[in-house]
């Protein structure tokens, strides 16, 4: 797909087509590198950034509570003294 580099204010642009970027899922913030073929456009990965969803799948199964409930590895049978 071809496109055309327009003036936006002081700066230059480039319209990306709404189904482009719902492929791609870009939105928001977005990190640009230049590389040896021209400008890499990809999403900002923001660490810890899927952690709430973690959470809250462990909250809804009781996993974070597996430890408490009486659950024991070879570690704690053999090597761990009260």
């Amino acid at each position: 797909m071809k496109a055309q580099i327009i003036q936006i204010g002081n700066s230059q642009g480039v319209r990306i087509p709404k189904m482009m970027l719902e492929e791609t899922g870009l939105s928001g913030e977005v990190e640009l590198q230049v590389t040896p073929d021209g400008i890499l456009i990809r999403n900002i990965k923001r660490p810890r950034a899927d952690w709430d969803a973690i959470f809250t799948s462990l909250a809804d199964t009781d996993d974070d509570l597996t430890a408490a409930a009486g659950a024991t590895s070879e570690f704690d049978n053999k090597e761990w003294q009260w």
